[in-house]
C-alpha cells in the first residue's frame, strides 16, 4: 500500500474548488503562552512542579467553558457563565438559543460567547446552518463551531463543503471561526481534506469532535491535523478532555484551544 501523501491530497482539493492556499488570507491569533510553554517542554514527564503551577494560572486563556447538552436551562447556561467570569476562561461555548442569554449575562466582562453552528450533526440544509449562524452573531456570538457537513465530504462534494464554510466565514470578518470535523467519522484521507478545505475557506480553527461522536480528541489526529494546515492555523481540541494531563497531552501534539466541561477539574491540576 502507498503511504499516504499529504500535499498530494490537499493539491487535489485545491484543483477541484479551484482555490490555492496562497489566496487564503485569514489572520490568525498568536500562539497563546500556555501552548508556547506546554510545547517547548513537550512531554509531560519533564513537567516540573513550578512549572506546572505556571501553566494552571495560564491555561485558563485557552479554555472554551462548554455546556451543549439538550436539556441545559437558564439556570445552567448562567451558571456557566459565572463560573466563567470566577475563573477567566477565554469563552464559553453554548448552542444558539442561549446566545443571548450568555452575552447579556457576560455584559461588560471579556468573557467571549461561542456558539455550536449545525450542531452536532452538520447535516441542515446549507441555508439553514449560514442563517443559523447569521442570528447567533446577530445575537452577539463573537465565535462560531461550525460542524462541518460529514455527508457531503464523504461524497466528495468538496465544492459545497468550501461553500459553505466560507459563506459562514464571511459572515462576519470579527467573529472567529473554528470548524469541527468530527474525527471519529473520517478515515486519515478525510481528516487531510476536511482540514484543509477548513483553512481554505477562511476559518481560523479546525476542531477535532463534537463530544457527541464515537470518540472525542485524539493526540494522533491534532498531530495529522497540524501537518495538514501548518503552523499559524488554530486547533481546538475537544470531546473526553477531562484532566490536565489529558489538556497537556492535547496542547503538546499540536492544539491551541480546548474545549471542554470539565474546566475546573482542570485548573486545579
Amino acid at each position: 500500500m502507498r503511504k499516504m501523501n499529504i500535499e498530494e491530497i490537499k493539491q487535489g482539493v485545491s484543483d477541484i474548488i479551484s482555490v490555492k492556499e496562497e489566496d487564503c488570507r485569514t489572520s490568525y491569533e498568536e500562539i497563546p503562552e500556555a501552548v508556547r510553554i506546554i510545547r517547548e517542554i513537550g512531554d509531560i514527564s519533564n513537567l516540573k512542579s513550578d512549572t506546572k503551577s505556571k501553566i494552571l494560572k495560564m491555561i485558563p486563556a485557552i479554555i472554551d467553558h462548554t455546556l451543549l447538552k439538550p436539556f441545559a436551562v437558564r439556570a445552567d447556561i448562567e451558571k456557566l457563565c459565572y463560573e466563567a467570569i470566577t475563573h477567566k476562561f477565554l469563552s464559553v461555548c453554548v448552542n444558539s438559543s442561549n446566545v443571548k442569554l450568555a452575552k447579556e449575562f457576560l455584559k461588560d466582562n471579556k468573557v467571549k460567547v461561542s456558539s455550536a453552528i449545525g450542531f452536532p450533526l452538520g447535516a441542515v440544509s446549507m441555508r439553514t446552518k449560514v442563517f443559523e449562524a447569521k442570528c447567533a452573531i446577530e445575537d452577539g456570538a463573537d465565535e462560531l463551531d461550525v460542524v462541518l457537513n460529514i455527508g457531503k465530504l464523504k461524497d466528495s462534494e468538496y465544492n459545497y463543503v468550501y461553500d459553505e464554510l466560507k459563506e459562514i466565514c464571511s459572515l462576519d470578518k470579527r467573529v472567529i471561526v473554528k470548524v469541527i470535523i468530527e474525527n471519529c467519522y473520517l478515515t486519515d484521507e478525510d481528516k487531510i481534506k476536511a482540514s484543509y478545505l477548513t483553512k481554505l475557506a477562511g476559518a481560523h480553527f479546525v476542531k477535532t469532535s463534537t463530544g457527541f461522536g464515537t470518540y472525542g480528541a485524539k493526540t494522533e489526529d491534532i498531530r495529522l491535523m497540524r501537518k495538514t494546515i501548518g503552523e499559524k492555523m488554530g486547533i481546538k481540541a475537544a470531546g473526553g478532555i477531562k484532566g490536565f494531563k489529558t489538556l497537556f497531552e492535547m496542547v503538546a501534539a499540536g492544539a491551541t484551544r480546548i474545549g471542554t466541561s470539565s474546566s475546573i477539574e482542570i485548573i486545579k491540576g
